[in-house]
């Protein structure tokens, strides 16, 4: 009896053994990220590998134009924007103090780096590095292999630097008006403190200005080092309490492994299971650019504005900012509405904020922690104010949201790239329903135009259509009958542009012709801003979200749709490459002249589905996510704006997407995996099974949703929120009759 039980207690503890194994082998979410997936651009801005927890404030990267460059600008301490550079910069030195610099370009090698970790070794310094990150505040460990005096030079590239005894404090000033501040404690006490000003080290502790720099030096012998510092929109003092609420009593291992829980619970809101390695690897390392942008920047209770450069109260909510809302509204925004809707609810009532904070109560376009930029066309904030109130989500003011997102759209000038009071050409839309195009040499006498971006005509009568629609829609929701139809008779305003002949859409002159002669291709200059803005006809064909059937019918119906759409995948550039793209350098991604690399092609996939084909729509998305978002240094097609184009990926790799914010409904696609389980966070699971799904069997044959067969291309949005099942079955030939409208 006795060997009996012992030899029960050995193979248990034999399988506790294994067990432990498998699961510590086993990878989570956060292990399929690859930050460096699109470290290497087809042709502008590539991706960075961002080191950041969802959604916060402090961000850093290595400090390189792309993953090509063999340097690194110091060691990073704060990134103030998506795409910024550094505020703040660290080099740690070893040798003649003759050859001190503000920053050192470091040769580097073994570089290691997640969302929440980084370590490198810096080969020609012998300095080993390692790196932990929290929301505000981060530290680093440094070990030194040489036998010489060690030196820390801190960097401010525009402000103050100084020290206290025991800690450096400064800022950086920024753009308009706005400081970061910095709070950094060296765990040893350096032997000297010295300002390194135009080359030469001079007695002081404190420096100011371009390039302040202050050095602390460290005796022969010092072999090892630990950084501390937090940072603040706020101030100094600020900044220290950030330091000393997050890193108190904690390693730089503790914070990886805290860093670690933190994205694999937000990325662990969407399980898969299947599908190859690399397809799970483009999935989390797109679901974690999602959470890339906008950053919560409350501190303590407080935020510092730089809508109207004030610091504020909270009130117990979060204030965001960063966010590009002129792609982020397509799919970003209703991504978070299913899996973080709090946070988008948060979000909407900053821009809220925002309005109230600024001179003119206008929704914000593209604000920054430096405030509103008013980068791009439209005003595609109210789209997402639209999205989130049609799908249930109530806290934030929808009088006020419908009031800043009006104002913006009718006291705004719609010039692109302008903060502007509405002018000439505002006053041109709201009487024609179009907004005028030059003909190519004429001179632009309008002020509010900005002398690059030019008018893009069509790009802004398209998008302000849209806008004007969802504008009808929530001021039907708030019963104002007259505004409803007001907005809802100018959201037809595409039709003014629509050249029935060619079935594209046309810019006019102010007389009402169509600009002639005309090149869909190359008309409008660099990036037919002339006409469009950075994609040329062939996209903006079908910019009209918010009423498809009738942008089908307009085209003379389904068969003359699917053709055009066709035709747009199989046309080819009409020049070399090196030609269109030196005239489109956005317009990169071709299957044609479609392109998957910007913004405003995202939803042109799915509209085979609204006319009779849903086919194509599973052929071409599964031909477009294996061809352009692919795991290595190119696999992002395009400029990738924070989220914008990777949550496209999410979505239509779980096998519908957003085509229409502000409708409640989502278009079927191609799943790629077997299994997918939403947290949608009402305590509701929304599931998706694709059987059979592969490379080759990427056609759905069949469909059912709770049970019931599923017969059209689309799903309700009641029907993922209140949790459910969709199953798929899929073959390698195209079922032409499923999903198709009788």
């Amino acid at each position: 009896m006795k060997k009996k039980t012992t030899f029960t207690l050995i193979l248990f503890a034999i399988l506790f053994i294994a067990c432990s194994i498998q699961n510590k082998n086993e990878k989570r979410p956060v292990d399929y990220v690859n930050p460096y997936m699109g470290n290497i651009s087809h042709l502008l801005v590539p991706t960075f590998p961002t080191i950041h927890l969802p959604n916060s404030m402090l961000r850093v990267y290595p400090e390189r134009r792309d993953y090509t460059k063999i340097k690194l600008k110091g060691l990073p301490l704060m990134v103030t924007s998506h795409r910024g550079s550094s505020a703040f910069n660290l080099s740690p030195f070893q040798g003649d103090e003759a050859n001190l610099k503000p920053v050192f370009d470091f040769s580097y090698d073994q570089e290691k780096l997640t969302p929440y970790s980084y370590s490198v070794y810096l080969d020609e310094e012998q300095i080993q590095v390692d790196y932990g990150i929290s929301h505000q505040s981060a530290a680093y460990d440094l070990q030194f292999e040489q036998d010489t005096p060690i030196y820390l030079v801190l960097n401010s590239k525009n402000g103050r630097m100084n020290w206290n005894g025991n800690a450096i404090s400064g800022y950086q000033l920024i753009k308009n008006n706005t400081k970061v501040y910095l709070y950094l404690v060296p765990e040893k006490l350096p032997e000297n403190v010295v300002e390194l000003k135009d080359g030469t080290l001079v007695e002081a502790t404190n420096a100011e200005g371009r390039n302040a720099c202050l050095v602390l030096k460290y005796q022969k012998g010092t072999k090892a080092l630990n950084i501390k510092y937090g940072i603040s929109f706020i101030d100094e003092t600020q900044a220290k309490k950030n330091l000393e609420r997050e890193l108190s009593g904690k390693t730089v291992a503790d914070l990886q492994s805290m860093g670690r829980n933190i994205w694999n619970d937000t990325l662990g809101k969407i399980k898969i299971d299947g599908g190859a390695t690399d397809e799970k690897v483009v999935f989390y390392t797109s679901l974690y650019r999602c959470f890339e942008r906008p950053v919560s920047i409350s501190e303590d209770g407080r935020y510092y504005s730089a809508f109207d450069g004030t610091v504020h109260e909270d009130n117990g909510r979060p204030f965001y900012t960063d966010d590009w809302i002129w792609d982020s509204y397509r799919a970003q925004h209703p991504l978070r509405v299913l899996i973080d809707s709090s946070t988008e609810e948060d979000i909407i009532n900053s821009f809220v904020l925002m309005a109230e904070q600024m001179d003119n109560f206008w929704m914000p376009t593209f604000p920054e922690i430096t405030g509103d930029s008013r980068r791009m066309n439209s005003n595609h904030g109210v789209a997402s104010v639209l999205d989130a109130y049609r799908k249930g989500l109530r806290n934030f003011d929808l009088e006020k949201a419908y009031e800043a997102s009006k104002r913006a759209i009718t006291e705004k000038t719609l010039a692109p790239w302008s903060g502007k009071p509405s002018g000439e050409l505002d006053k041109f839309y709201k009487e024609h329903g179009y907004i005028p195009a030059l003909y190519e040499g004429e001179k632009e006498t309008i002020p509010e135009v900005h002398a690059f971006e030019r008018r893009q005509p069509v790009a802004v009568t398209l998008g302000t259509s849209y806008d004007q629609w969802c504008l009808s829609q929530i001021a039907d929701e708030l019963g104002k009958t007259n505004d409803a139809e007001l907005f809802k008779k100018a959201s037809f305003n595409y039709r003014n542009l629509f050249n029935a002949e060619t079935q594209f859409f046309h810019p006019k002159d102010n007389k009402g012709n169509f600009i002639e002669p005309f090149d869909y291709i190359f008309s409008g200059g660099m990036g037919a801003r002339g006409y469009y803005g950075e994609n040329n006809a062939w996209i903006y064909r079908w910019d009209v979200q918010h009423n498809i059937p009738d942008l089908i019918d307009l085209m003379g119906g389904n068969e003359s749709f699917v053709n055009n759409l066709d035709a747009m995948f199989t046309e080819p550039l009409g020049r070399s490459k090196y030609k269109f793209y030196a005239k489109l350098p956005d317009h990169t991604g071709n299957v044609g002249q479609f392109s998957m690399a910007n913004e405003p092609s995202l939803h042109i996939p799915y509209l085979y589905n609204y006319a009779g084909q849903p086919w194509k729509t599973q052929k071409r998305l599964r031909k477009l996510l294996s061809e352009w978002f692919r795991n290595d240094l190119m696999g992002v097609p395009g400029d990738e704006d924070g989220g914008g184009m990777s949550s496209f990926v999410v979505f239509s790799s779980m096998g519908f997407y957003p085509v229409t914010p502000g409708v409640l409904g989502y278009s079927i696609g191609s799943p790629i995996f077997d299994y997918v389980s939403v947290d949608l966070g009402n305590g509701k699971t929304f599931e998706i099974e694709a059987h059979n799904t592969s490379v080759e069997n990427k056609y759905i044959q069949s469909a059912t949703l709770n049970g019931e067969e599923l017969e059209e291309p689309w799903i309700t949005h009641d029907a993922i929120i209140n949790g459910g099942k969709l199953i798929f079955e899929m073959g390698s030939k195209a079922n032409k009759s499923w999903g198709v409208i009788k």
